[in-house]
């Protein structure tokens, strides 16, 4: 089994989704009282959100450089990242780092795929929504559009996510909020709708709605447990 490394701390709400999944995927795969070899940091998100806030790109990935170094030093062989937003910085992280790292927008790009969508939904922070890193990824590696709420639904979602969700808050407004937003992206061609926040999960799944919901955490975490428990070396010819 290869030993994952495990970015956390953005926040820590999401990031116990993932120690708890991929300890959970690994003990069904191979039974018994097998669970994960993992390296997890986990950071303090308070100075990096001020950071995000600002605009110092450039400081938030020297901060992350330096304790994903520490995660490959302690063993790790690969990285996840448990985080959209901080996919933006994926060049000078791979760039700094000899373990290749496991992109969230490609887990979540093989998964639209597989369900044969051309067309989607996504949710996450304003980073998220209205940078190009996550459009593009999908675009030109998968042929996959993107869509986005307006700006005044954009600010509402930034909002819930850093002022209740990554505090621990969710409120069955929230999730009707989120929902309606849902809708509206499914009435502009949608054929689906991406949660590409960690936290958004938390808040909604796909019993809430009868639109199809790909929760990028989940996508994220399948295909770490499917690298970690395969003979497979290389990242980027890892097929789901």
């Amino acid at each position: 089994m290869k030993t994952i490394g495990l970015l956390g701390g953005m926040s820590w709400e999401s990031t116990q989704v993932y120690y708890r999944q991929l300890n959970q995927l690994i003990n069904q795969q191979l039974g018994g009282l097998h669970s994960a070899e993992l390296v997890l940091v986990n950071v303090d998100f308070e100075p990096i959100e001020k950071l995000m806030v600002q605009g110092e790109w450039a400081q938030i990935a020297d901060i992350l450089i330096k304790h994903c170094l520490q995660i490959q030093a302690a063993g790790a062989d690969f990285l996840l990242i448990a985080t959209n937003t901080m996919h933006q910085l994926c060049q000078p992280i791979e760039q700094a780092l000899d373990i290749p790292l496991l992109h969230i927008a490609d887990a979540v790009g093989q998964d639209i795929s597989l369900q044969n969508k051309q067309k989607v939904g996504l949710l996450g922070t304003e980073f998220t929504m209205e940078q190009a890193f996550y459009h593009e990824r999908l675009s030109t590696q998968f042929g996959i559009e993107t869509i986005t709420p307006n700006q005044v639904d954009r600010t509402t979602i930034n909002q819930i996510i850093f002022k209740e969700l990554c505090q621990g808050i969710f409120s069955e407004s929230a999730k009707q909020c989120y929902l309606a937003i849902i809708d509206k992206l499914a009435a502009q061609g949608a054929e689906a709708v991406v949660l590409a926040c960690t936290e958004i999960g938390l808040l909604i799944n796909q019993t809430d709605s009868k639109v199809p919901l790909i929760d990028a955490t989940e996508s994220h975490i399948r295909k770490a447990v499917q690298l970690a428990t395969t003979d497979q070396t290389s990242i980027n010819t890892f097929s789901m």
